[in-house]
């Protein structure tokens, strides 16, 4: 009998070696063909912009074509849904927002996919976000701005791109902390949100920088504030709401890449090391920082550990104001 569990032993071992040996040829050997990197959001935002960076450099790095594929809806769960049933060898990845890899899993009562199963690469950049109103908005500063709303409870309506949004959420943390009433209009993309807010159509949004600067620029919009704990150097002019009493405030919006469900470690460590190293790249990092974008890069730990501190923030923000997504 102990024969017989040593043998169990030894074979087990060398099942395990095998293993081991197959990821490290299949990661020495990767990629070689086609990389397809799901983008669960529209064309045209922030995490497409991004995708399409790395896919280029990317594929300039090793010879293979990586192609960005849009696969929006359900506040990215479709993209990500997809993602997590293909093959986990490393030739479908998700490019994705904070919501399907971390809040969904709380607004919806049902995912056909766990987020945290996702391998995580890394974060990709991070957007501070603002408080920006209609061009014709009475208020002129943040302060005045608070005071307007406390004085007017739930005659103001706020833009998003969807329930459990970035945009959203930051709303609703936004009047927890300020003790405000505001009406939300969702939407289903930025540009719609945009537009209407613009037009006048509504009255406020919280946006982030690469789209926001440039309507308070051309006067289409004005920014009272930024969501950062500093001011930011492009608005040094501008305050943060921590500096007008709303002690704390922080809200940005990043991106993320993750790979399918148990894809080996070597090709996700691979991938990550690729993307850290495009980061130190001076065109990237240009091309990054025309687009109000910083770029993160770290440890696929490092990114596991932001995500659950991600979803625990932001689900405290859902539990309190109750908001569902289906």
């Amino acid at each position: 009998m102990l024969r017989y569990s040593a043998m169990l032993a030894v074979v087990g071992a060398l099942l395990a070696l095998s293993g081991a040996q197959a990821q490290s040829q299949d990661a020495a050997s990767y990629p070689n063909r086609t990389v397809r990197i799901v983008v669960s959001a529209p064309p045209g935002g922030g995490v497409d912009i991004v995708a399409r960076i790395i896919a280029d450099k990317l594929a300039q790095r090793y010879g293979q074509t990586f192609v960005v594929e849009n696969h929006a809806g359900a506040a990215g769960n479709l993209g990500s849904e997809a993602v997590a049933a293909a093959p986990a060898d490393g030739y479908t990845l998700l490019a994705a927002q904070p919501a399907p890899l971390t809040t969904n899993i709380i607004l919806y009562k049902k995912l056909n996919f766990d987020p945290a199963a996702f391998e995580p690469i890394a974060v990709m950049t991070t957007i501070p976000n603002m408080l920006i109103v209609r061009p014709d908005f009475p208020a002129n500063s943040a302060s005045e701005f608070i005071a307007y709303a406390k004085a007017n409870p739930g005659k103001l309506n706020y833009a998003s791109q969807g329930a459990g949004t970035t945009p959203h959420l930051t709303a609703e943390l936004f009047q927890r902390d300020t003790g405000t009433k505001l009406v939300h209009v969702p939407y289903k993309g930025t540009a719609q949100a945009v537009n209407d807010l613009i037009a006048s159509h509504v009255d406020l949004m919280f946006l982030e920088m690469g789209a926001g600067l440039e309507l308070h620029r051309a006067g289409k919009a004005r920014i009272l504030a930024v969501t950062t704990l500093q001011r930011l150097d492009v608005l040094p002019d501008i305050p943060t709401l921590n500096e007008v009493g709303v002690t704390g405030f922080r809200s940005d919006t990043w991106n993320a890449l993750a790979a399918p469900p148990k894809t080996p470690r070597a090709i996700v460590a691979k991938l990550n090391g690729a993307i850290n190293d495009l980061f130190k790249l001076e065109d990237v990092q240009s091309r990054l920082l025309a687009l109000s974008m910083q770029p993160v890069g770290g440890s696929p730990e490092e990114m596991a550990k932001f995500l659950k501190s991600e979803t625990q923030r932001w689900g405290d923000v859902i539990r309190a104001a109750n908001i569902t997504a289906n």
